[in-house]
């Protein structure tokens, strides 16, 4: 559906254990990740997101529509739309959801154990 995503590290986090390698962004005096030197890791910017017409879609290409229960799946077009069935439903409850979905050829993107 779309490109690769890149993943930002933070500076430095190869150098010492207890950095993180989550992305925060380089302040130092002299970093070459700051100066945007060619030999430093890149930053996040503008160019690297993703196209409009795919941007927030799953990555199967459907538009995700929260459910809680089985009359939310009445709203749901199958064709560009899928059901993600929220946390809060229990077992039982997701399986009607996920049986009443099957008749009405409505993609779930978290069945569970019950398919």
């Amino acid at each position: 559906m779309s490109k690769k995503k890149k993943k930002f590290k933070r500076e430095g986090s190869h150098k010492k254990k207890q950095t993180p390698s989550s992305w925060r962004k380089p302040r130092g005096r002299h970093s070459n990740a700051r100066l945007q030197k060619k030999h430093a890791a890149p930053l996040p910017k503008s160019g690297y997101r993703t196209s409009k017409e795919i941007r927030g879609k799953h990555p199967s290409g459907y538009e995700e529509v929260m459910v809680h229960n089985t009359s939310d799946l009445e709203k749901i077009d199958p064709e560009t739309e899928a059901a993600r069935i929220a946390s809060s439903v229990g077992a039982k409850k997701k399986e009607q959801i996920v049986e009443k979905a099957d008749e009405e050829d409505i993609k779930v993107l978290n069945p569970g154990e019950e398919q």
